[in-house]
């Protein structure tokens, strides 16, 4: 039972944590913003060569350690973008009189640099992994990538809940090229193909075939392809999925807070700062 219920909880705790760690660190300032873009890029740069080593080592360990050097490359590839450090040649709103075809190719330009970068590193992990036992970091990568090309298409053809308070002032001009739609054509397949992949990634786990290593592999490509799916629906229903990482909001907003009132009693006159310390430690 192990070997199916904790890859399940450790892969949606992963997920849960990692997205609300990328929303809390696109909402500081541009300061910590730069340094978060360069220690995420050190700690991507370590993953994807632990990810290379992990992958000729098939144990139960090695295969969460690869799964998690995947996510962690993931994550800096998402915080470039949604930074703005690393997008596209196009930085402006799309124009209101333009065609489906001229949006959907400017769209391209506003994050060609972007999936130029993702499709040069899934190359190179395809490459660094082939052939190697382990390809459960491999695929934890292709899944994310795959999946979020499913969600910026449906984005484009239009989807019910485009959660534009999550996009950082700087590059607010990419919310110009979505649509608010109840639905499009693209959704139900990009939901069935997904859902039944991942199914059929369960099968295979609880068939009996599949060896320990193997079904705890199996489950967290499953469960991470199902989030994937659960994201796909929350993308349509009238369902405020925000809440899930309110912490992360709550915590920028703390964040934000200390900063100010640290601004404001470094701004103050000096005997005005030197009777509240005064104050402070008499009441102390």
């Amino acid at each position: 039972m192990s070997h199916y219920l904790i890859p399940v909880c450790y892969t949606i705790f992963a997920w849960w944590f990692s997205t609300g760690i990328v929303l809390y660190l696109n909402k500081q300032s541009n300061r910590k913003r730069r340094t978060s873009f360069v220690l995420g890029l050190l700690v991507a740069v370590v993953s994807f060569y632990g990810l290379i080593q992990s992958s000729q080592y098939f144990t139960e360990f090695y295969v969460y350690v690869a799964f998690t050097q995947a996510l962690l490359v993931w994550g800096w590839c998402e915080m470039s973008y949604f930074m703005g450090f690393i997008t596209g040649p196009r930085k402006v709103e799309c124009p209101e009189s333009c065609s489906r075809s001229q949006r959907f190719f400017y769209a391209i330009e506003t994050s060609l640099h972007h999936e130029l970068l993702v499709i040069f590193i899934g190359t190179a992990l395809i490459i660094g992994t082939w052939g190697h036992l382990n390809q459960i970091g491999m695929w934890t990568f292709v899944i994310l990538w795959f999946m979020r090309w499913s969600a910026k298409l449906n984005l484009f053809l239009g989807v019910l809940n485009l959660n534009h308070d999550w996009i950082p002032e700087n590059i607010k001009y990419i919310a110009s090229y979505t649509k608010v739609r109840s639905m499009n054509f693209l959704f139900p397949f990009s939901v069935t193909i997904a859902s039944v992949v991942a199914t059929a990634l369960v099968f295979s786990a609880l068939s009996g075939q599949a060896s320990s290593v193997e079904q705890t592999g199996l489950m967290l490509l499953a469960t991470l392809l199902f989030l994937a799916v659960l994201e796909h629906w929350f993308l349509i229903l009238p369902i405020n999925d925000s809440i899930l990482w309110n912490w992360a909001t709550k915590l920028s907003q703390i964040s934000e807070s200390f900063k100010e009132s640290t601004v404001t009693n470094e701004t103050l006159p000096k005997g005005k700062n030197q009777s509240i310390t005064t104050i402070f430690h008499t009441k102390q």
